[in-house]
């Protein structure tokens, strides 16, 4: 795998992560580079590090995980929307979203449940060592921009839109969870 294949690959599996950076990026009250830098790396870290257990686990998950990844992905992606939408609806002023590490990461892992079954399907494609540090290290880039771009965005929108934002963007991450059944 070259250089370019691992960047598609990295783009392709952040889709999710720039989607829910954008969509809570509505909802956040202040943006920090310290805040920023620390929500991008949690994302990045999780995309990554589920990357990497995918490979690792190579044969030994692999018809496991595409049973069900697509189940746990809805239903993290069910749980964080539908509490944006309902916060959003009932004009509350803090809604589950970005703001709280346990939200970030329950964000990061439905996101980023595809990224392990890419590990693995990488890891039957018998890619060696130094291609993987490759694909390994453009994810975990790629997904630190796009969401440092989806917050920014985000929060721009939702400065604009006010809680109809949220709202908004709780049924796209409905939206998200429930195209993954499918």
């Amino acid at each position: 795998m070259g250089i370019i294949e691992a960047l598609l690959t990295a783009v392709s599996l952040c889709a999710d992560c720039f989607a829910v950076s954008l969509c809570s990026g509505t909802t956040i009250k202040k943006i920090t580079a310290r805040r920023l830098t620390g929500l991008a790396l949690i994302f990045a870290i999780i995309q990554a590090g589920l990357l990497g257990i995918g490979y690792l686990a190579g044969n030994l998950l692999i018809g496991l995980i595409f049973k069900i990844s697509h189940i746990v992905g809805f239903l993290l992606l069910l749980y964080v929307g539908g509490s944006m939408l309902i916060e959003g609806i009932r004009g509350e002023e803090e809604a589950l979203n970005l703001n709280g590490l346990l939200n970030v990461v329950i964000g990061g892992v439905a996101t980023s449940i595809d990224a392990l079954a890419v590990g693995v399907a990488q890891s039957m494609a018998r890619l060696d060592g130094s291609s993987f540090r490759i694909l390994f290290a453009s994810v975990f880039a790629v997904t630190a921009l796009s969401v440092i771009a989806g917050v920014w965005g985000g929060k721009t929108l939702g400065s604009k839109l006010g809680r109809w934002a949220e709202i908004i963007g709780g049924c796209v991450l409905i939206g998200i969870g429930v195209s993954l059944l499918f």
